[in-house]
C-alpha cells in the first residue's frame, strides 16, 4: 500500500478520502466525469426500506459559507438499490463501497441492513441515526444514547459487515452517544451529519425551505465538526470517520490529527464535482509540506491537546 493508505475496520483503503452520502449519488453519475476508483471508497445515497419521494420543494437554500438542504432521504428503496443501482455501480467502481442506511424504526434499520449485508460489493454499513430532515426516526434515535445503542444492537444482530454509526451534531454530549454505540457493538463512528438551521425569505417573510428547517453544511461547520470528531475519538477505541465542511487536503489532515481514521467530503462535491479528486491529488504535496511521510502516522492517532 502507498503512503496515503489507511485501514478502516479491517479494510485497506488506497487513501482516506470518501465522498459523503447524499453528495455522490450511487457513484456512476460522477464516473462520467473521472475514474472514481481514485477514491478510498464512497458512501452511497441514503437508502431506506421503502422508496421515498422526499420532502416538498424548495429543498435547498444558500447560506454564507455553506448551504441548507431538506431533501428528506429521497431514494428508490433497498430492493431497487440492490436490483438496479449496485449492478450499475459495479461496472465503474471496483472497490468495496459504503452503504448508507436510514430508517424510522428498529425493524426498518434491521431489515434494510440485513438485505444489504448480502451484497458482495458492500464493505461497510453506515447507519444514519442523524438525519434532521425527516419526522420520526433518523435524528430522534441519534440524540439519545440509549436509543442509539438500540439501533446498533438491532443491526449487529442481523449483519456480518462492519457497522458504522453516523452521529448528529445536534446534541449536548456527542461523546456520550459515541460511547453508547461502541458499548453496544458498533465497529466505527462517523460524524458529523448536518447542523439544524433555517433561512427566511425577506420578501415573503416565510422560511425558504418548504420543510422550514434543514441541514446546514459547508465550510462554515468545519470547526464544529473538528471539535466533535476530537471529542468522539477520545471517547471510543473504535475507528472514527470525520466529516463536516471538509474541502481541502489540509482539512483532511486536521481531521486525522483530531482522531479520524478516514474523512468524508460532502457539500464540496455539490460545489465542485472534482473536489475529491483534487484533494487526493494534492494530498501528497501538503503532506510533504508538513513533514508527514505516511498517513498511517496520523490515522486515528489523536494529536496532543
Amino acid at each position: 500500500m502507498g503512503r496515503l493508505s489507511v485501514n478502516l475496520c479491517g479494510i485497506e483503503l488506497d487513501n482516506p478520502v470518501i465522498p459523503a452520502s447524499g453528495t455522490f449519488g450511487y457513484g456512476y453519475e460522477f464516473a462520467e466525469l473521472y475514474d472514481i476508483n481514485i477514491l478510498g471508497t464512497f458512501s452511497f445515497k441514503g437508502t431506506t426500506r421503502e422508496p421515498r419521494f422526499g420532502n416538498p420543494t424548495p429543498r435547498i437554500a444558500e447560506c454564507t459559507a455553506g448551504m441548507l438542504n431538506s431533501v428528506g432521504l429521497q431514494n428508490p428503496g433497498v430492493d431497487r438499490v440492490i436490483d438496479t443501482e449496485l449492478p450499475r455501480l459495479a461496472k465503474c467502481f471496483h472497490k468495496p463501497v459504503m452503504a448508507n442506511v436510514s430508517g424510522f424504526s428498529l425493524e426498518d434499520y434491521a431489515c434494510t441492513c440485513q438485505r444489504l449485508d448480502g451484497e458482495a460489493q458492500i464493505g461497510w454499513l453506515e447507519v444514519n441515526i442523524s438525519c434532521p430532515n425527516v419526522h420520526g426516526g433518523g435524528m430522534s434515535f441519534g440524540t439519545d444514547p440509549a436509543q442509539a445503542a438500540s439501533v446498533v444492537r438491532a443491526v449487529k444482530a442481523v449483519t456480518t459487515k462492519p457497522v458504522l454509526i453516523k452521529l448528529t451534531p445536534n446534541v449536548t454530549d456527542v461523546a456520550a452517544v459515541a460511547k453508547a454505540c461502541e458499548d453496544a457493538g458498533a465497529d466505527g463512528i462517523s460524524l458529523i451529519n448536518t447542523l439544524l438551521g433555517m433561512r427566511i425569505d425577506l420578501k415573503t417573510r416565510k422560511p425558504i425551505l418548504a420543510n422550514t428547517m434543514g441541514g446546514f453544511s459547508g465550510p462554515a461547520v468545519f470547526p464544529v465538526a473538528l471539535r466533535m470528531v476530537w471529542q468522539a475519538a477520545h471517547a471510543v477505541k473504535i475507528p472514527v470517520i470525520g466529516m463536516g465542511g471538509v474541502s481541502s487536503p489540509e482539512d483532511v489532515l486536521e481531521m486525522m490529527m483530531a482522531g479520524a481514521s478516514a474523512v468524508e467530503v460532502g457539500a464540496a462535491n455539490l460545489v465542485d464535482p472534482f473536489a475529491c479528486k483534487r484533494i487526493i491529488e494534492e494530498l501528497p504535496g501538503v503532506m510533504d509540506r508538513y513533514g508527514i511521510q505516511e498517513l498511517k502516522e496520523l490515522s486515528g492517532g489523536k494529536c496532543h491537546g
